[in-house]
């Protein structure tokens, strides 16, 4: 059966937003100014343009193909099953990886030492339980989380602003091309949180109209977001970021108000939440767009008449992120998750691409524009993060052949 359009544009906003502005803004400074220097905010441009594009791309295609599925629905329609196959598997394993890291940024925040992983897990839980009552209470919750988010950085900004200009930080590190480049792959993923909207696509309501406005207004809305705190950072703290392992903190207490960092830690815990629960609701739509296709097992394709939610695959990926929580890193996760989000958008670019007449809506130099700034990026991940995801891209290829293979018998 299909799903039910309840979404508004006021909830698909904010489902972006509170993919986009999560654990990220309050984490990524450190490592992101230590590898791009003086060059932190080319990198920010860089990785800002490059998911515009990609927006453009998703905007386009969902505005075609009002489904469920995302990218996945996209290229099959528009460039082939085996292209829509290989975006949707990208999408689904990348952005579990996601969530594991969602969650541990949470428990990192949330919970006393030795906590970390248990509350971890209970999140993941918790959220996936909501998703499976109902996609209006995730949008609910989603704003209310992006709301805390926001406040949070409305105080780091507000105050590392207004002490600014009582001392000189430290000079940052030189900037090279390739320091800049890392950057923006770093600070590119925290932009990612536009695709969950497009994937959402059956449950929007008038989502031709809906769909591309929404994504456009949750990708400013964040550009804006992250350009005002890492001028803060840079202003406030300079090279010192580069050591911080909680660099938004670190702002407010130079700034001569450490009273207030355990807001900040509050606003962290719910940016991860809120990203956490866009993650999850997106690859349960990805997963049910899949399924409906056998391209993972049909079981998952069941849509609950009650909540008209796909509940089986909701659990589904909800099991898969607590086992990832349970025996992977923060790391790993982070580098596992970068290579399947920049081949789900490479895939994006070539789908609007291909796209002609009345659906055409943005010039094609944009999806190339988008196309080459995902293949620049993805080189910028470590070695073995690239190698760990091409082998789990193969391995759902080899999954395909053989089902493709079974069915002609």
């Amino acid at each position: 059966m299909p799903l039910a359009r309840r979404l508004t544009l006021g909830d698909a906003v904010s489902i972006g937003l509170g993919s986009m502005i999560g654990a990220g803004v309050f984490a990524v400074w450190a490592p992101a100014i230590g590898v791009a220097g003086s060059g932190i905010l080319i990198a920010l441009a860089i990785a800002a343009v490059v998911a515009y594009c990609n927006a453009t791309a998703s905007a386009q295609l969902a505005a075609a193909h009002p489904v469920a599925g995302g990218t996945y629905a996209y290229a099959r329609a528009e460039i082939g099953p085996w292209w829509g196959f290989i975006a949707g598997w990208s999408f689904v394993i990348g952005k579990i990886a996601s969530c594991a890291a969602m969650a541990m940024t949470f428990a990192a925040y949330a919970a006393p030492a030795g906590w970390q992983t248990p509350v971890a897990v209970v999140a993941v839980a918790v959220l996936a339980i909501v998703n499976c009552v109902g996609v209006t209470r995730t949008a609910l919750l989603t704003r209310i989380l992006v709301v805390c988010s926001l406040l949070g950085l409305a105080v780091v900004v507000g105050f590392g602003f207004g002490a600014a200009s009582t001392a000189a930080p430290p000079p940052l590190p030189d900037v090279t091309a390739y320091g800049v480049l890392q950057g923006a792959g770093l600070l590119f993923f925290a932009f990612a949180g536009y695709a969950r909207i497009a994937t959402m696509g059956e449950e929007v309501v008038d989502p031709v109209r809906t769909i591309p406005r929404a994504i456009v207004l949750a990708l400013v809305g964040a550009v804006v977001v992250y350009a005002l705190v890492g001028t803060a950072v840079v202003l406030v703290l300079g090279a010192d970021a580069v050591g911080s392992t909680a660099p938004l903190v670190d702002v407010l207490v130079r700034a001569g108000w450490p009273d207030l960092a355990p807001l900040v830690r509050v606003a962290a815990a719910a940016a991860s939440l809120g990203a956490l629960l866009a993650l999850l609701t997106g690859i349960g739509r990805t997963t049910l767009a899949m399924a409906r296709e056998a391209d993972v097992p049909r079981f998952l394709a069941k849509v609950d008449e009650r909540h008209q939610v796909p509940q089986r695959a909701e659990i589904a990926v909800a099991v898969i992120v607590i086992g990832i929580v349970v025996v992977a890193d923060l790391r790993e996760a982070i580098g596992f998750s970068s290579f399947g989000v920049l081949l789900y958008y490479l895939i994006a670019n070539a789908a609007a691409f291909r796209q002609t007449g009345s659906a055409r809506r943005h010039p094609r130099a944009l999806q190339v524009i988008g196309a080459l700034g995902c293949l620049l990026l993805v080189n910028t991940l470590p070695v073995l993060a690239s190698l760990i995801g091409t082998g789990v891209v193969l391995l759902g290829v080899g999954y395909r052949m053989l089902r493709l293979r079974l069915e002609r018998v």
